[in-house]
């Protein structure tokens, strides 16, 4: 080893001794004011009555508040799918009685239909004599 190494290794475990005291008294220093912080008196607390009574009232409050919205909500909610409902069954009686009037009107034209064609004077077959019949009249 040269003599730089070996100074540089006495140096480093000086260092270190250095750094563990350093380390020592910062922990020390860091429990006293810990202890000090713990043990003193908590006067702000004791007076903040009206802060507490206060807060707690405002909790209560929102608190209120919060179930007031969610069941004026499931009330609303409940009120939307009624009127969606009641929307929807007046659409669909409204179909069904536009449909019922088409059939109606079908059913309708399908017997004027049956009717001018059974409604011939004479049958086909008959046309002859009706014929004569006609000639008859006409004398």
């Amino acid at each position: 080893m040269s003599d730089f190494e070996s100074r540089r290794a006495d140096g480093d475990a000086l260092d270190d001794a250095d750094l563990q005291q350093a380390l020592a008294n910062f922990r020390s220093s860091v429990h006293a004011w810990s202890e000090a912080a713990y043990s003193r008196s908590r006067g702000a607390l004791a007076a903040s009555g009206r802060r507490r009574v206060w807060r707690l009232a405002a909790g209560w409050a929102l608190g209120c508040a919060l179930v007031a919205g969610g069941v004026s909500g499931g009330f609303y909610e409940r009120h939307q799918r009624q009127e969606t409902a009641r929307i929807a069954a007046a659409h669909e009686a409204e179909r069904q009685r536009q449909l019922a009037a088409q059939r109606a009107r079908e059913e309708d034209e399908l017997l004027a239909k049956v009717d001018s064609d059974v409604s011939r004077q004479v049958p086909s077959a008959m046309e002859p004599l009706a014929q004569l019949m006609a000639e008859d009249e006409t004398r």
